[in-house]
């Protein structure tokens, strides 16, 4: 499970979504997380996935290995719907002991289950085609305005960029460890709920010794090449919009219209 984690990696791949400013790939991001969060309808579904399968297609991700970063959230899915399924008041349908079973807790299940697997797939989708530094760069400059408030974007733009940028390699260290472990006949998957987390301690210690030492080394690094905020410095390729950002903006325009628009008819 710990491979499946795909969300801060980079897919490299020669397609129009990689080739798309960073700054619409985030607007379109946020719109389209917004919008799948009022889903309660068909329509509205079916025009969400419509949108979602479109720019997965046009990503040349593959979806195997899109859908494998899933995994990952399936135990926290499985909690969400069965909560939704047994809390939600209305038509009883079946009962559990003390626990019933209602119509509209099916239907909200379902309507969060969709949820939660468009927002991963959506964000995913996201970093999967932008590197770190692209993300960084838009993130920086379409926050720019704040900087006249003195809020500092710069440093807000790089924090974000290394934690997104260290999932990956605290996932692949967490790999390394088990694998280690493992070899010294240690057991993460036998005894009850206590013991499985007394067994991760072995896991956990080491993990977070190396985080400690990869940032301690990465902020030497910072220091010595005189790192000192964004105060003053430039880009080696600042972000310039093309004729194909503005017409990405064109469309995340008609897709919030047709949506207000079905929301409204509805």
């Amino acid at each position: 499970m710990i491979r499946d984690i795909t969300i801060g990696q980079y897919y490299p791949a020669n397609s129009v979504i990689h080739r798309l400013d960073p700054r619409v790939k985030l607007l379109g991001t946020i719109v389209f997380v917004v919008t799948v969060f009022f889903v309660d309808d068909l329509i509205g579904l079916a025009l969400a996935t419509a949108a979602l399968a479109a720019v997965i297609s046009l990503s040349r991700v593959p979806l195997r290995y899109m859908l494998k970063g899933l995994k990952a959230i399936f135990i926290l899915m499985i909690f969400t719907v069965l909560l939704n399924v047994f809390l939600t008041p209305g038509t009883e349908l079946a009962r559990l002991g003390f626990l019933k079973i209602t119509k509209e807790g099916l239907a909200m299940a379902g309507k969060t289950a969709i949820r939660l697997i468009y927002l991963i797939v959506g964000s995913t989708l996201m970093t999967l085609t932008t590197t770190p530094n692209h993300l960084t760069d838009g993130l920086e400059k379409a926050l720019g305005p704040l900087k006249k408030i003195h809020f500092p974007v710069h440093e807000l733009a790089m924090t974000m960029s290394i934690a997104l940028r260290f999932i990956p390699i605290l996932m692949e260290e967490t790999d390394k460890i088990m694998k280690a472990q493992q070899a010294r006949c240690a057991d993460f998957e036998s005894g009850n709920l206590i013991q499985r987390m007394k067994s991760l301690i072995p896991i956990l210690v080491p993990l977070f010794i190396s985080a400690i030492r990869r940032a301690n080394d990465l902020a030497m690094a910072m220091e010595a090449r005189c790192y000192h905020g964004g105060a003053g410095r430039t880009k080696m390729k600042p972000l310039i919009y093309a004729g194909r950002d503005y017409l990405a903006y064109g469309i995340i325009l008609i897709y919030v219209l047709i949506w207000v628009a079905v929301k409204l008819w509805l």
